[in-house]
């Protein structure tokens, strides 16, 4: 399964910088969110992959078997985050395209 994550992760990651370096301002936009995904995906490895264990500690559970939560918050934390400033730069891709008339990051008009 730690095979699988990682493998998720690099490929999240890599698909997220060259996103992130094209030319047009909804691509640097998903690009960021992939981004903040695997990031996401990576903190909430850290906490360790669990399966078909309780979240609470009780008779007989050592407590080394089970997850940590702390990671577990902290990615629901950037989630509701990472949709907040998605959210905020559609709008101000909105605004800069309807005010430059492109949706370039450069400003620059495409070649034709």
């Amino acid at each position: 399964m730690e095979l699988v994550l990682s493998i998720a992760i690099g490929v999240m990651t890599g698909c997220g910088v060259w996103l992130i370096l094209r030319p047009r301002t909804y691509q640097v936009i998903v690009g960021l969110s992939l981004l903040s995904y695997a990031v996401n995906l990576f903190i909430f490895g850290v906490g360790g992959v669990k399966s078909n264990l309780p979240p609470i500690l009780g008779d007989g559970v050592v407590s080394s078997t089970l997850s940590d939560p702390v990671p577990q918050a902290l990615v629901l934390t950037a989630i509701v985050i990472g949709f907040a400033t998605t959210a905020l730069f559609l709008v101000v891709l909105l605004a800069s395209r309807g005010l430059t008339g492109n949706d370039h990051v450069d400003g620059r008009n495409e070649r034709k």
